[in-house]
């Protein structure tokens, strides 16, 4: 893709922006949301409201996860083809997926609330162990995504390519280990 082509998709208001300040700003905006959900998940008392939308959410938001994974690897696929308008339009793909993930998991926990895990044995430190670094990785990877667009669309190519080498596998491990998690809950919580 030609540099012409590529300005084409640049922000003006971000290539203005510092990066500095583009920086500093998503970092508060990932605190923010991560103390959100912190929040929402283990202080907020849930709703205790159920239906079949709610019930099925799960499952939906697992949906959305493997989504952005495959979205994800086709955009993987096409930047190490130099095809930069399919890896972008494939980006913003994979971020409208981990949106729609992102709203139906607030919707899912402010009326559902925890889903424990039950099952005892060998799984029970497997499951935690993904599911903590799941948390743990998707605290970091939120600024790194948001980064990562940040310098895509202010034009800041490779500053955007060396954010994106680590944004890309965390991003990947984070969608995949949220399928993981629904998986792992819906066989082993039959208690």
């Amino acid at each position: 893709m030609s540099t012409t082509k590529l300005q084409n998709v640049q922000i003006s208001a971000l290539k203005d922006l510092s990066p500095r300040k583009a920086l500093l700003t998503i970092l508060g905006l990932s605190a923010v949301i991560f103390g959100f959900l912190i929040w929402l998940v283990y202080f907020k008392q849930a709703a205790n409201y159920s239906s079949e939308f709610i019930g099925n959410l799960a499952a939906v938001n697992a949906f959305w996860n493997f989504i952005t994974t495959v979205f994800l690897l086709l955009g993987y696929r096409e930047i190490k083809r130099r095809n930069f308008d399919k890896h972008l339009k494939y980006m913003f793909a994979a971020l409208g997926a981990s949106s729609l993930f992102f709203i139906g998991y607030v919707v899912y926990h402010a009326f559902h609330g925890e889903t424990k895990f039950l099952a005892q044995g060998i799984i029970r430190p497997v499951y935690f162990f993904v599911l903590i670094s799941h948390i743990v990785l998707s605290a970091i990877s939120v600024p790194l995504i948001l980064s990562s667009f940040y310098f895509s669309l202010a034009g800041k190519f490779e500053s955007h390519r060396k954010v994106s080498r680590w944004t890309f596998p965390l991003w990947l491990y984070v969608s995949v280990t949220g399928v993981m998690i629904f998986v792992m809950l819906k066989i082993f919580n039959t208690q």
